[in-house]
């Protein structure tokens, strides 16, 4: 098994009130659309068990330039403009660096 350069991107979206259903179902699709994009390693859908409405999107990625790379891509812009009026503020996106990530195979 070679190295690999791992980059983890971490998405927050706070849905509004009566919104929850709608922003699971976009993130779902926006998830398995882009699990299949070359470079992508894994994205995972959780929701908060704290905070109604909240989801995140955590994505790993071969390298930073496929991340990169999907940030244009057809599956982001339409996520995008399908949450946006969805949420009570902008997604919370953050870059992360790897001390210890795994993939089930």
């Amino acid at each position: 098994m070679s190295n690999v350069e791992i980059s983890v991107v971490a998405g927050l979206f706070q849905s509004r009130s009566g919104n929850e259903a709608e922003l699971a179902a976009v993130l779902a699709r926006y998830v398995v659309l882009s699990r299949s994009v070359t470079g992508c390693r894994n994205i995972d859908l959780v929701t908060s068990t704290s905070t109604p409405g909240r989801f995140l999107v955590v994505e790993k990625w071969d390298d930073a330039d496929a991340q990169r790379d999907h940030l244009n891509s057809e599956a982001m812009v339409t996520m995008a403009t399908q949450a946006s009026p969805l949420l009570t503020q902008p997604p919370d996106l953050e870059l992360y660096d790897v001390i210890s990530a795994h993939d089930l195979e």
